[in-house]
């Protein structure tokens, strides 16, 4: 097998991410999260090993759906205290010189205009490093907060998202000509108003009349991550998505998402490997097989059953305090993230999970798979992964904060560069260039590279 394996670290600017209770372990960090000190090191390590970047979760709401109180995301910390994802990003930026930074804001909870100068602010100081996870929002609790009585359906948001991103489009890339910022101080012109141009769009749900406020970043558009793997999500991963996330429990699972949104891309007209795909996945490692698991066990003893059921509560949208332990878990729809339940009860049809064995699951490495061992076991495991499955790479998510990044970067980078299946140096360039050795901004053949011809007038200042 030669494809190369990558990886994303899978963090979240909070203390109990995806493994609610590893908190209180004595050798997790997470508790540093509001220093900066917490973050640099993050990406000195990850950058130490040849991660495409580190991919930034993020809420604005807090999971008050399990038990209808907010209680166990509170005493547990489930996500909750979380801090802007935004900000910690300079800092890391400026102690790395290749890694990424993948970060989550939501198109429900933020106009597309200052958004637009957010990251292209972003795209400027990083030179180009930054990427930008398209999420619509699955918690209630955040539309409320807004001012929403009631939280927008499920395919009604990416019908906002699909108007969204033609406005940053227009923006990011239609606003500036390439040649429009001349700095020249002999003669007092910094920008060519004649090639700045306001972009006038006018739709159902956005009005913006201007211009993007930013001259063009090194990417212009940053690289553009999604997560949704429900039907209308993979429709509009495919329209529009460079890297897509998914979380699934098993690779039947995997698989079936995977040949879905494959599927997808070509029928909007793409190559099913123009997209680059990272399965969720945590990894416990050690210098053999038996301590890698008896550090699993060790963790287990960790894990919070009432914590892992606020955060499936949250996600599906389903209070599954009102059922059983031995309950066996069906599909119900939604307006929270539909593929969630999707992923248990349909995508295997050869696993059915009681709630308790998903509480288990969950505990340990959130929504996705745990591969416990040497770094010989579990670089077997990641080339059977992408075997079986045809991920790209993987979204490893912690279970110590920074302990389990550091571990596979001192067991498996080494193991999977000795196969010749992993970098051992990174490509110069943008995140972009670095992801796909091609350009630095959109290709040619993308949804947003159309707004780079529209016919837009030169700018002129009100009067």
């Amino acid at each position: 097998m030669s494809k190369q394996i990558r990886f994303n670290a899978f963090e979240m600017n909070c203390i109990a991410h995806q493994s609610p209770g590893l908190w209180r372990h004595p050798q997790d960090r997470s508790r540093e999260y509001k220093e900066l000190e917490y973050w640099t090191d993050l990406a000195k390590i990850l950058e130490k090993g040849i991660f495409d970047g580190v991919f930034l979760a993020d809420v604005l709401g807090i999971y008050d759906i399990y038990q209808q109180s907010a209680e166990h995301a509170l005493t547990g910390a489930v996500q909750v205290p979380v801090n802007d994802p935004l900000q910690v990003v300079p800092a890391m930026a400026a102690v790395t010189k290749h890694l990424g930074f993948g970060v989550t804001t939501s198109i429900s909870f933020e106009h597309p205009y200052p958004f637009a100068r957010r990251m292209s602010t972003l795209d400027h100081l990083s030179k180009g490093r930054v990427g930008w996870n398209i999420v619509t929002s699955y918690l209630a609790s955040g539309s409320k907060n807004l001012g929403l009585s009631n939280q927008v359906s499920h395919d009604e948001r990416y019908d906002i998202a699909d108007e969204y991103l033609e406005v940053l489009y227009k923006l990011w890339e239609g606003s500036w000509e390439n040649d429009a910022v001349v700095a020249d101080k002999k003669s007092g012109v910094f920008a060519d108003f004649k090639k700045v141009h306001p972009i006038q769009h006018k739709g159902k749900y956005f009005e913006v009349p201007g211009i993007h406020i930013c001259e063009p970043s090194p990417q212009r558009t940053p690289v553009l991550y999604q997560a949704g793997a429900s039907g209308r999500g993979q429709t509009f991963a495919s329209q529009n998505a460079e890297c897509i996330f998914i979380a699934a429990p098993s690779k039947v699972a995997t698989k079936s998402i995977v040949q879905s949104i494959r599927h997808k891309l070509v029928e909007n007209g793409r190559d099913p490997y123009s997209a680059k795909i990272y399965a969720l996945l945590s990894i416990v490692t050690d210098e053999t097989d038996e301590k890698a698991q008896h550090k699993f066990r060790e963790y287990q003893s960790y894990a919070s059953y009432d914590g892992a059921l606020t955060l499936l509560s949250g996600w599906s949208g389903v209070d599954f305090s009102q059922y059983q332990s031995k309950d066996k878990v069906e599909y119900i729809q939604t307006d929270a993230i539909q593929s969630l339940l999707d992923s248990y009860v349909n995508a295997d049809p050869n696993r059915i999970w009681t709630i308790e064995e998903i509480a288990n699951w969950i505990g340990v490495g959130g929504n996705g798979p745990v591969l416990v061992g040497s770094a010989q076991t579990v670089a077997d495991e990641l080339q059977q992964w992408v075997e079986d499955t045809d991920v790209d790479g993987f979204n490893l998510a912690y279970i110590l904060a920074h302990q389990s990044f550091q571990d596979v970067v001192d067991f498996i980078v080494p193991e999977l560069q000795k196969r010749g299946v992993y970098p051992k140096q990174y490509s110069e360039g943008t995140l972009r260039e670095k992801l796909f050795h091609n350009n630095a901004h959109l290709p040619d053949w993308h949804r947003g590279a159309a707004y780079r011809k529209t016919n837009l007038s030169p700018f002129r200042a009100a009067v």
